[in-house]
């Protein structure tokens, strides 16, 4: 398995072991599992990104009838024919 060497201050080594006893948990498990989360996070954050840009685009009209203000200058309302 690929392996990573990562550089912590003293505090932050003393932080994670601290934790990682009051957890009952190793070093290399807690920092495995908060890097498997941020990775959950970033992956769910950019699926929602893709979702908000798939449900805006196909609302764009309405959104812009709606919120007429909110609308660019020069942005032509509708289609083009």
């Amino acid at each position: 398995m690929p392996a990573l060497n990562v550089e912590f201050s003293d505090r932050e080594l003393e932080d994670l072991r601290q934790i990682a006893k009051e957890r009952g948990t190793s070093m290399k498990a807690l920092v495995r599992e908060a890097a498997a989360a941020d990775i959950a996070r970033h992956r769910a954050l950019q699926e929602g990104a893709e979702a908000f840009r798939r449900f805006f685009s196909a609302h764009a009209e309405e959104f812009a009838a709606a919120f007429p203000e909110d609308e660019r200058p020069g942005r032509s309302q509708g289609r083009a024919a």
